[in-house]
């Protein structure tokens, strides 16, 4: 299964207000593996930055002069994105930012039924638990150091990786095993064929000579052994 984790960051907090998004970016995941495959621009906003914004990411007006305005890069967001679902941190924000400049377009809005809320199922995993990024990785263990800044392209790669522990995915294979195991606990004798078992230490000497009468007299006893029409 395909899905991609995506982020934004905006020139404020509210698109309705008029804010509007200055970078997005999207990592992709198959079968919940990070495929190395992302994308991320950064936009002109066509407005200025707020302080507050400015201050949590760091994106200037000046550095955003120059950058593509979304309806220049949607049609390769598109392609990136296709039909997956879309892994995301608030999703109510991201998808709402994302539709707004959809509809500035005229263009149908994204269903928001295709997003996976990340807040929501850690929400429901811990409750009562801080559900930030941030947090979130520190539950999990998942190095955040570098985030000094926020920034889409490094919050959906710390967002993948928290989203793969959320959902087990890192576990699954050991899960697999344990069931197997479990199973093979259970199992009958016949069943016992796929097991590891200690290999017999090979002799270092030759029958001796009882040893040789006896089985002499066992393959007598055999109705037709097949080994002696060779």
């Amino acid at each position: 299964m395909r899905e991609i984790v995506l982020d934004t960051e905006t020139t404020g907090l509210s698109a309705v207000g008029g804010d509007r998004i200055i970078e997005i970016a999207c990592v992709e995941l198959f079968n919940h593996i990070p495929t190395g495959r992302n994308f991320q621009r950064y936009l002109n906003p066509e407005r200025g930055v707020s302080a507050d914004a400015f201050a949590i990411h760091g994106l200037s007006d000046v550095f955003l002069a120059d950058k593509p305005r979304f309806a220049e890069i949607l049609a390769d967001l598109e392609a990136f994105i296709a039909d997956s679902p879309l892994v995301i941190h608030n999703a109510e924000f991201d998808m709402g930012f994302i539709n707004a400049e959809l509809a500035r377009l005229g263009r149908p809005p994204l269903d928001p039924t295709r997003a996976v809320d990340t807040v929501t199922i850690a929400r429901r995993k811990f409750p009562g638990a801080p559900a930030s990024l941030d947090a979130l990785c520190k539950r999990f263990g998942v190095d955040n150091s570098a985030r000094t800044k926020h920034g889409a392209l490094l919050d959906v790669e710390l967002l993948a990786e928290v989203y793969l522990e959320l959902v087990g995915g890192r576990q699954a294979g050991l899960a697999l095993l344990a069931e197997s195991g479990a199973a093979a606990d259970a199992s009958s004798d016949h069943e016992l064929v796929g097991r590891t078992t200690a290999a017999r230490p090979p002799r270092h000497f030759a029958p001796s000579p009882e040893e040789l009468a006896a089985h002499a007299e066992l393959v007598k006893s055999l109705a037709d052994p097949i080994w002696l029409k060779a």
